[in-house]
């Protein structure tokens, strides 16, 4: 049996030991393969933004020698129209800056100095100075130095018409009166890369006396690309916003002509790089390339696998982004090779443990035989399991060592439960549940009653609540040995420790251990006051429309009917005074019928005085007027009437800017006319067969009025019906007092209502209310 055993435990000591190696040989190939391909992004990255560093290195000394010529003229300590001071001036900045191809001041009077280099002329630079006399007159003049400004050679150029103030450059730096980049370009006379930047020069007044420019050649940018070490085969390029190639190591691939001949850059989609082409052609979408953040990518071409990173743009001024790619076999080819080789040195090793496993075994396994003797004693209660474990009972101390982790685990689980019970955002509290004292509180919960943790420590639950609230359910304190999961889930006002009183969602639930019995209970708590004056100032509005809307209906039936009524009043009053006058001709009738008649034209004439009193009276009730937030106004009336429009299936949307200025007003008359018109529009939809149910509200201010339109998608105003017109409806079972309740209270108001739009197109009703700052 020892034997077998032993055996046993030499295969599988070799079996594992072999798994084990090959486990160590893969996962190191797959962990080195990643590491390396993280390092191929590091150097990729590191590349990116070396090149961006440099491009903007190679850049910055053509703003700073442009802008320090801009402020020179601008504050005339090189005057503008001294040609020669500028010309040296500016042959001076040349010199300095190796990478500038030309520097130039164009005049606003079209004045224009540009030195140059020129390789191939009479002199390694050149100077083209155009002057305008007073007569309007030009002269163009040609100046060929050496490297000391000393003239080598002259001419005139008559036929020269350049103007510098048509120029791009010149107009763009004028009107942003700012320094400016040109997009990069091809320059004509060199056949290179290049760029221009441009500065104003602005007066005192404001005034564009002149543009200051650089012409950079960019051919510099791929010649640095073009010495970068990305692997053996990887390359950089430089890729503008609308995707042309601007810098790549081969400066050739860069170029190409146009139908009309001139050369312009490659596109990155026509690219002669098939490899940069697969990996950043993706990126150009609707002409322009939008990379807002750093992107690491991989892609196969022909069966080989690249790495490739893109770099957010270098600046609004310089929208550029660094491509880089690289293949991948460039960083991994030497563990590929070496992964076949470390198999067969798994297998070796794996074999050699599997002989020492054998001499191993039976040494291996005495102690375990010594351990199931003395598990069989002390199963048998000989041993006292708290005896000394033996040196070699290995598997023992392993499990005291789980069992002291095990506990230094549960340590660290308490520790964070505690950091989250102290850090909650919401009040936490811990209570005893025989007595609802408190145990423990949270900042959160001792800033909500206002009480420190010592002052609290000795309080119980119910000293917090505040007279007058509704009474607590502390379901805790009835039977703490009741089995069962009790929880707590209620609204409470608590008395702070300032006197004052605040409204709290409380959420409890009692904790019990493995045995069910009570330990503490753990209640969470939040501030709703602020919910619950929200909900009052709804309720309110709600009650104050119903009240005025009910108020102004009487009063607009009180009107209507005294207009009504004060035509046959006075009818009768008329027919009264003719009857006495045929009774005057007729003095043969007894004197009772003419004082009947004259009691009848007497209290005619006196309920028409009481009918024009009451509609003054009517009149004269026209309610407070505030400033009032028409947006917050707006908030409140659409939760009136969401769950009319929920049910009906309508949608309603705002259009209101981010800020409203305040308006002057009766705030619930203003929120009776918008409830109405929406509820008449909500109705107006509800109708079979109107699949598109939308409300817009919209508000913007125009001169010292508010402008308010509400617009819905409805059949539409009948042609035969006459708005605001009292007693005139076209809803089932409507008074049609509405609409002239909404108009009249608008113009009580100081605004205007009126309705617009054709049948069959959506009804749209707009009213006007005054500005506070112009109340």
């Amino acid at each position: 049996m020892n034997k077998s055993l032993g055996a046993l435990l030499a295969i599988c000591l070799a079996g594992l030991q072999f798994l084990a190696v090959l486990l160590v040989v893969f996962s190191s190939f797959v962990t080195s393969e990643q590491a390396l391909i993280q390092h191929a992004r590091s150097l990729l990255r590191d590349v990116g933004v070396n090149t961006i560093e440099h491009s903007k290195g190679f850049l910055s000394p053509a703003e700073g020698a442009a802008e320090l010529a801009a402020r020179l003229a601008q504050n005339r300590v090189i005057a503008s129209d001294d040609t020669g001071a500028l010309e040296q001036l500016l042959f001076q900045q040349l010199q300095i800056a190796s990478q500038f191809a030309g520097i130039y001041y164009g005049g606003g009077d079209g004045d224009f100095v540009y030195v140059m280099r020129t390789p191939d002329g009479p002199g390694p630079f050149r100077s083209k100075i155009i002057t305008r006399a007073d007569d309007g007159s030009r002269q163009v003049e040609l100046i060929w130095r050496d490297d000391n400004f000393n003239p080598v050679a002259r001419r005139m150029d008559p036929e020269d018409t350049y103007d510098p103030r048509t120029r791009p450059w010149f107009i763009k730096a004028s009107a942003e009166k700012a320094t400016i980049w040109t997009d990069p370009y091809i320059f004509f006379s060199s056949q290179q890369p290049g760029i221009t930047l441009a500065a104003p020069v602005i007066r005192e007044s404001g005034e564009i006396h002149g543009v200051v420019g650089v012409d950079i050649e960019i051919s510099m940018i791929s010649h640095f690309l073009s010495r970068l070490n990305i692997g053996d085969h990887g390359r950089a390029l430089i890729i503008h916003r609308d995707g042309d190639v601007i810098a790549h190591p081969n400066l050739e691939l860069i170029k190409t002509r146009s139908d009309d001949g001139t050369l312009r850059f490659v596109n990155i989609a026509e690219f002669d790089d098939p490899i940069a082409r697969e990996a950043f052609a993706p990126l150009l979408e609707g002409g322009q390339i939008r990379v807002l953040e750093e992107t690491d990518a991989q892609f196969d071409y022909q069966g080989a696998s690249y790495v490739s990173t893109v770099m957010p743009i270098i600046s609004d001024k310089l929208p550029w982004t660094i491509a880089v790619y690289a293949p991948e076999d460039d960083f991994t080819s030497v563990i590929k090779h070496n992964r076949a080789t470390n198999i067969w040195i798994a297998a070796l090793v794996a074999i050699a443990t599997g002989f020492v496993g054998l001499a191993l075994a039976n040494y291996i396994h005495k102690p375990v035989r010594a351990f199931a003797v003395r598990s069989a004693l002390i199963s048998q209660g000989e041993i006292d399991p708290n005896e000394p474990m033996p040196r070699t009972y290995r598997e023992l101390e392993r499990a005291n060592d789980t069992l002291v982790r095990e506990i230094s685990a549960r340590r660290a689980t308490e520790d964070e439960y505690g950091q989250t019970f102290d850090l909650s955002t919401r009040g936490m509290a811990q209570i005893a549940p025989e007595t609802g004292t408190f145990i423990r509180t949270n900042d959160r919960f001792r800033a909500i009653t206002g009480y420190n943790a010592e002052e609290i420590a000795g309080m119980q639950f119910s000293d917090l609540r505040a007279p007058g609230g509704p009474e607590a359910a502390p379901f805790w304190l009835a039977d703490v040995t009741e089995a069962g999961d009790h929880t707590m889930n209620q609204e409470l006002l608590l008395r702070r420790k300032d006197g004052g009183s605040v409204w709290v969602a409380v959420n409890a639930i009692m904790i019990r251990d493995s045995a069910g019995r009570a330990l503490h209970v753990v209640a969470t708590v939040d501030d709703i006051s602020e919910g619950r004056e929200q909900a009052a100032q709804i309720v309110r509005l709600s009650r104050d429309l119903s009240h005025l809307a009910r108020g102004h209906t009487m009063g607009q039936m009180a009107a209507g009917l005294a207009h009504e009524l004060n035509q046959p009043l006075a009818a009768i009053a008329q027919n009264a005074d003719t009857a006495i006058l045929v009774l005057d001709e007729h003095p043969e009738t007894g004197p009772e019928l003419p004082e009947i008649l004259q009691e009848i034209e007497k209290q005619s004439l006196r309920a028409g005085e009481i009918i024009r009193a009451l509609r003054g009276f009517i009149r004269k009730d026209e309610g407070t007027r505030a400033p009032f937030d028409f947006a917050a106004l707006v908030d409140q009336t659409l939760r009136l009437v969401q769950p009319e429009a929920t049910d009906a299936g309508v949608t309603i949307r705002t259009d209101l800017p981010a800020r409203l200025p305040e308006v002057t007003a009766n705030r619930i008359q203003i929120a009776q006319i918008i409830v109405n018109l929406l509820r008449n529009a909500i109705e107006a939809m509800n109708e079979p067969g109107n699949n598109a149910r939308q409300v817009t509200l919209g508000a913007r201010a125009e001169g010292e009025r508010l402008h308010v339109t509400v617009e819905d998608t409805g059949p539409g105003v009948p042609a035969n019906v006459t708005l605001f017109t009292q007693f005139e409806t076209t809803k089932p079972g409507g008074m049609g007092l509405g609409l002239s309740i909404c108009r009249a209270i608008a113009e009580t108001n100081g605004g205007a209502l009126w309705q617009d739009g054709e049948p069959g197109e959506g009804a749209r009703f707009h009213f006007t209310l005054p500005l506070t700052q112009a109340a």
